[in-house]
């Protein structure tokens, strides 16, 4: 089992800034491309931004140039810099991960966090 715990999730005033970070552990091998998703109240889940185990960098139209996605491959470590945050940005933020398992397989895993909400509002 792979496990992803993310963290800083808060209630913060629009144009203020959130950091999230997700930290993956269990028998990893390897890790390919980390997400950031989120899901607001009464709609579906959808992509904020991802990352390639080389840093290539993907993000959704409504955060670019507002979110910068990260990582830290040694600590299997993906964050999300938030800024100019809108209310529309008010929902619960998933991690997504996807590599190998360290087995003598390298079997494969997709693995989810928790999710942690992030609420702007006045």
């Amino acid at each position: 089992q792979v496990q992803l715990v993310e963290r800083g999730g808060d209630l913060v005033q629009p144009g203020g800034s959130l950091r999230l970070s997700c930290a993956a552990s269990g028998r990893i091998f390897s890790i390919n491309d980390m997400g950031w998703y989120r899901q607001a109240p009464g709609k579906e889940r959808e992509l904020v931004a991802s990352i390639t185990s080389v840093g290539s960098t993907n993000y959704a139209d409504s955060v670019k140039g507002r979110f910068t996605i990260s990582r830290d491959n040694a600590k299997n470590t993906v964050y999300l810099q938030m800024n100019s945050l809108k209310p529309e940005d008010t929902a619960v933020y998933y991690c997504n991960a996807d590599g190998s398992y360290w087995d003598p397989n390298r079997r494969k895993f997709n693995s989810w966090g928790q999710g942690t909400r992030v609420t702007v509002s006045t």
